[in-house]
């Protein structure tokens, strides 16, 4: 049992099978852009992590920077996404992947893809560690999913 403040939690997902998910996501990630210089944007403070372990995975040239959005009050989000740390570089005609730790009802997303879409990225993909697809309520395509997972909160590792 895990106690976060007043809540308890229960493992459910081995450190193993992370580290699994992300090395998969890093691989098809890097057989699609290999012979590029893609720019990894990682979703604060959540992907933290996650793009810390991806860089271990990922062997080939790339960038990476971070956004810091918000939708999130407590255990449930407000479906009112707003971008509290942005970009300062161009990025026209890069290719950019979005690397999220959860990705629920994708509100950030469409946040996040009117936002690079502005900047005339050449690509714009999104991997997630974690994918809730009963939540998910957008049309954008979730390019590289390392676990689905059921509509309840977690606590990331």
């Amino acid at each position: 049992m895990i106690q976060l403040h007043d809540k308890q939690f229960v493992p459910f997902i081995s450190a193993q099978e992370i580290d699994f998910a992300i090395a998969k996501i890093a691989a098809l990630v890097e057989n699609d852009f290999a012979d590029e210089t893609p720019i990894f944007i990682g979703v604060l403070n959540g992907a933290f992590m996650v793009v810390s372990d991806f860089m271990k995975h990922y062997k080939s040239p790339c960038e990476v920077s971070f956004i810091k959005m918000a939708s999130y009050e407590g255990t449930s989000s407000t479906n009112n996404v707003k971008q509290l740390i942005g970009l300062d570089q161009d990025l026209t005609g890069r290719t950019v992947v979005v690397i999220e730790d959860i990705v629920d009802t994708g509100n950030t997303l469409v946040v996040l893809k009117e936002l690079f879409k502005k900047q005339n990225v050449k690509h714009f993909k999104i991997a997630t560690l974690f994918f809730k697809p009963e939540a998910y309520k957008q049309e954008i395509k979730i390019d590289y999913v390392g676990i689905r997972i059921p509509n309840k909160f977690i606590v990331g590792f």
